[in-house]
């Protein structure tokens, strides 16, 4: 059997049909506080591979001073990411918890019994964003 592909998105692409989709893959949410309607956009949510709040704090505050210094929403918000270092500090979360090495296993066997698997959040595709840096995770995994 042939592994499942991997693929992104972002919520309001799937809800606004700008991915295609065929129905059979898993659309695997990976945010840490979702929304209620967040739920109905996927098959399920792995809050632990979010990025942790303390992080997500520090970045929504700082992306938020940007704004006001009068900074663009996309472009504060890339800002914040390197300013804060962002992809650094997320994957050394990644490494180190035990919760988000289960949650890439569930994922990973799925791949690997050949069912497609989409990760999805919700900064679309001109913001930078964590989901980039976990599928290259999961990609590493299986090789």
């Amino acid at each position: 059997m042939s592994p499942g592909e991997l693929r992104e998105t972002y919520v309001a692409a799937i809800q606004h049909d700008l991915v295609q989709l065929d129905g059979e893959e898993h659309l695997a949410g990976v945010v840490r506080r979702p929304t209620p309607w967040f739920y109905g956009a996927v098959d399920e949510n792995y809050p632990d591979l979010g990025p942790p709040a303390d992080l997500l704090e520090e970045t929504k505050q700082r992306e938020e001073d940007m704004k006001a210094q009068g900074m663009c929403a996309t472009g504060a918000a890339n800002a914040a990411w390197e300013e804060l270092d962002f992809a650094d500090r997320y994957r050394d979360y990644v490494a180190e918890s035990g919760a988000v090495e289960a949650a890439l296993g569930t994922l990973e066997a799925r791949l690997e019994d050949g069912q497609d698997v989409v990760l999805v959040c919700y900064e679309g595709e001109d913001k930078r964003c964590h989901r980039h840096l976990l599928r290259d995770r999961l990609a590493a995994r299986l090789g």
